[in-house]
């Protein structure tokens, strides 16, 4: 099966009005391309709060509601899948959920992602878990016989969900990300966190530069699966927007600090290099070894040469 993908990189901000804009244009630069979806960063239209923002007080839902529609609108009228990074409010005194929402060719909300792993101390006192209420569900969906899931960021974290998806037959996953938008404070004292000796021997000067592309590739690889990897532009920017195929190889990879598009065909039937085929499934129910093990005394004895 092939489906062409545009994953987006803009920088994102805290003005929605803003944001709608940019998404517009690319979504009709990604049409031009001929993409059938769209795959936009973490908060790409609501901005991502703690850093594009302070808090959701007097935050403009309403504004959000009606760029939403417009959105959903020209998707219809394009006939574009978008895979569309926001934030969800609930009712009440909630927090709302830090979301992905699924909208199809036809411009209605196919499904809504709601992040599960907010970033926080063990207290949900700080971090993510501060402004947002976890999500409670997987999601995923099928687009010209492609199935596909999605995640928000720090879920990269755990690998879990990744194997999860596996056993849905999931082979493309969007993952949203914004790791953007630093300022010069913030950016040394995340150089500093790795040490100022490792920069040279590491690909980036800072943690999200060094983890999330690389965790993306070793996913990829060892759950043979396409990922395509959306982060805001906004600088200072920890890393380009980038998709990698299902043997661990980077397919293309976007310039960080700049509003591009990258344009990907995404061919399930090649059969792309896999290492782990013969055994992903038995070590996923808990059998931990390939082969068959042996009755030796030799092997059972292990204090001895």
């Amino acid at each position: 099966m092939k489906i062409k993908i545009a994953t987006s990189q803009f920088s994102v901000s805290s003005d929605i009005i803003r944001n709608k804009h940019r998404i517009i244009d690319q979504m009709k630069a990604a049409k031009s391309a001929g993409a059938t979806l769209i795959h936009f960063p973490e908060g790409s239209l609501s901005g991502y709060v703690g850093v594009d923002f302070g808090s959701f007080d007097n935050y403009p839902w309403d504004e959000l509601k009606n760029a939403t529609l417009a959105i959903m609108k020209l998707a219809m009228e394009l006939k574009l899948w978008v895979v569309l990074g926001s934030s969800h409010p609930l009712s009440g005194k909630n927090k709302p959920h830090n979301s992905i929402y699924i909208i199809n060719n036809k411009g209605k909300i196919q499904d809504r992602y709601d992040k599960r792993f907010c970033t926080s101390d063990a207290f949900g006192k700080n971090g993510e878990l501060k402004h947002f209420s976890p999500g409670n569900h997987f999601c995923y969906f099928s687009i010209k016989g492609i199935r596909c899931g999605t995640l928000i960021c720090h879920e990269y974290r755990y690998p879990e969900l990744y194997r999860e998806y596996i056993k849905m037959g999931v082979q493309l996953i969007f993952h949203s990300f914004h790791a953007a938008n630093m300022d010069p404070v913030r950016q040394k004292e995340m150089e500093d966190e790795v040490g100022r000796k490792y920069h040279p021997i590491n690909p980036g000067n800072t943690l999200p530069e060094i983890t999330m592309p690389s965790t993306m590739i070793s996913y990829a690889a060892n759950n043979h699966l396409w990922i395509s990897c959306s982060n805001s532009s906004a600088p200072e920017s920890c890393w380009g927007s980038l998709v990698v195929r299902p043997d661990g190889v980077i397919e293309g990879r976007l310039k960080k600090n700049s509003d591009e598009l990258l344009i990907t065909e995404i061919n399930t039937e090649i059969e792309y290099y896999d290492a782990t085929a013969a055994w992903r499934e038995r070590a996923m129910k808990g059998v931990y070894h390939s082969g068959e093990h042996v009755n030796d005394k030799r092997s059972h004895n292990r204090y001895e040469l």
